[in-house]
């Protein structure tokens, strides 16, 4: 892959055109993958006011907020690297409540679960207007059979992945190193920027 030197703000462009390039009528599911040094999160912030000003109304979106119950994704402990990759994500609600129902019903579910209670959040579904736009983040994400329509992977090379875990989060690597391997991010998303620098990303294009 060739690297395209860019800035942050050049980032946050690329994307917005190509969700805008795409028919003005129809929702456009977008997700932004990236470890958590990467801040996913800040990406997905930073396309929604220049979508809004485009015209597109903006489905914020956390997957975190549509964790499964703890205790099934912590049945085998805090530190299961496998149950972060395979079972923390409830995949089925969130393309029922957001990713499906936006599309099929016009409608989405802001959030499901407080990942810091538990509980319910017992929020109120949103209709969506025409053309909204999803803007979901998370680690971890692709080829979990989520009901997108644009990927964005924000990626480290491994050694940069290291520095950037905290020690008390250093159990994770072993899911990343998973993830790398069985879900290839880099090959199968539409967008790779390459965020070992986050002041100066690069664009890959193959």
């Amino acid at each position: 892959m060739r690297a395209e030197p860019m800035t942050p703000d050049g980032v946050v462009d690329h994307v917005v055109g190509l969700v805008l390039a795409r028919p003005a009528e129809r929702p456009v599911r977008l997700l932004v993958d990236g470890h958590p040094s990467t801040r996913p999160a800040e990406l997905a912030d930073a396309l929604a006011g220049p979508l809004r000003t485009a015209g597109r109304p903006v489905a914020r979106v956390r997957t975190r907020d549509f964790w499964r119950p703890a205790s099934l994704r912590l049945e085998r402990g805090h530190r299961d690297p496998d149950a972060l990759l395979d079972e923390w994500i409830d995949v089925d609600g969130l393309n029922r409540e957001v990713l499906t129902s936006v599309v099929r019903q016009g409608r989405w579910l802001p959030t499901l679960r407080d990942p810091a209670t538990d509980r319910s959040t017992r929020a109120d579904r949103v209709d969506a207007l025409p053309g909204t736009v999803v803007a979901l983040d998370g680690s971890l994400t692709l080829g979990k059979g989520l009901d997108v329509d644009l990927t964005v992977h924000l990626a480290l090379r491994p050694a940069t992945e290291t520095r950037n875990t905290p020690l008390e989060d250093a159990w994770t690597l072993v899911a990343y190193g998973r993830y790398r391997r069985e879900s290839a991010p880099e090959r199968v998303a539409d967008v790779v920027v390459r965020s070992d620098h986050p002041d100066r990303p690069a664009l890959l294009r193959g």
